[in-house]
């Protein structure tokens, strides 16, 4: 079994050449249906990077995830927008593309400066928190690429502003790994997640998110919280949300295809399934996005039978460990976040099961 040890920062951005930026907008006092609560948040690549993708809720609202077929011609994407605003929401990506086309970043389509920037992107449903018409613009998208740094927030941040996880505030978190043995020793993989879920993310019998079944809860600072508070959380866990969805980016270092990325994207829901429950319903519209940059060279090589592909003892070690990210960016998000229009946050809930 490969085994693996956190990446230098635990973030995204551990994998080099990828920058976070957010935007947002929150009225100091935003109530469900009043004041502005949303934003989003831009990943982009420095150069251009292969990407793949997995779309597994039943409703999706995406940009340019047909592009990210294996069997298409376009090979390299440029940025991955998430963002609030439900389908209102994807026109922040035409403000992302026009920061790539003023810094010459997109496929060269003739003389300088004539490029087409590729971004794929994907929305989370939050309109009802907050102002239903204050959702994510061009400009928004621009701003939050202009932002972009290796350095970013978490918690209720970007496209977080607005993201519930059922009865419980949501957010950005992030994670990341370095493999310590086997044919991927060295290599990176790590994650950004958006969780705004239908379902729960703790477990209602003892009050711990789902996520830190993996790696224990001590990992994360955490504790079997008060009876009496789990009482309280079960109760307004009873009011969840009925329209949400969980949406992020996994990346590595390796080199990947379309196709491997698009299977690590897969491996990816695992990680939010192990997070989240239920996943994946017809009232979500999870998708995750996995971003490849080919920086690192594995030290060895493991023969595999004539039928599989060279890299595929590499592809297996980096899908395992997108699961791990995943599902550790996802508690991070919801253990980050802060209230936001009266929805309490994990930390509010449950205060003693901070050690």
């Amino acid at each position: 079994m490969t085994t693996t040890r956190t990446g230098p920062t635990d973030s995204l951005t551990d994998v080099a050449g990828l920058a976070v930026g957010h935007h947002h907008k929150l009225d100091e006092g935003a109530t469900l249906g009043s004041g502005a609560a949303t934003g989003c948040t831009v990943v982009l690549a420095s150069a251009g990077v292969v990407a793949g993708v997995d779309v597994r809720g039943g409703g999706p609202g995406t940009r340019e995830t047909d592009l990210l077929d294996p069997s298409h011609s376009v090979q390299q994407v440029n940025a991955v927008l998430l963002t609030g605003g439900s389908a209102y929401g994807l026109a922040a990506a035409d403000g992302v593309m026009r920061w790539l086309e003023e810094h010459d970043r997109g496929i060269a389509m003739g003389a300088p400066g004539q490029v087409v920037p590729i971004v794929p992107g994907a929305v989370i449903f939050d309109l009802p928190v907050g102002d239903w018409t204050v959702r994510p613009t061009g400009d928004f998208g621009f701003l939050a690429a202009d932002t972009a740094s290796r350095e970013f927030a978490t918690g209720t941040v970007g496209a977080g502003v607005g993201a519930r996880a059922g009865a419980l505030k949501g957010g950005v978190g992030t994670a990341s790994v370095v493999i310590a043995d086997g044919p991927a020793e060295g290599t990176t993989v790590s994650a950004l997640i958006v969780a705004n879920p239908v379902g729960s993310v703790f477990d209602p019998r003892t009050g711990l998110p789902w996520g830190v079944g993996s790696d224990g809860a001590e990992s994360f600072g955490l504790r079997l919280p008060d009876a009496s508070e789990l009482a309280a959380a079960n109760a307004v866990a009873a009011k969840g949300t009925v329209l949400n969805t969980t949406i992020g980016v996994v990346a590595t270092d390796a080199a990947l295809t379309k196709a491997g990325c698009r299977r690590v994207a897969v491996a990816g829901h695992d990680g939010l399934a192990r997070a989240i429950r239920p996943a994946h319903s017809p009232l979500d519209g999870d998708t995750i996005f996995a971003l490849a940059t080919g920086d690192h060279t594995p030290n060895s090589e493991i023969a595999v039978p004539a039928a599989f592909p060279n890299d595929l003892p590499i592809l297996d070690a980096v899908c395992a460990a997108s699961a791990q990210v995943v599902e550790r960016a996802i508690v991070t998000a919801v253990l980050d976040a802060t209230s936001v229009a009266g929805i309490p946050s994990y930390r509010e809930l449950f205060p003693s099961a901070f050690l």
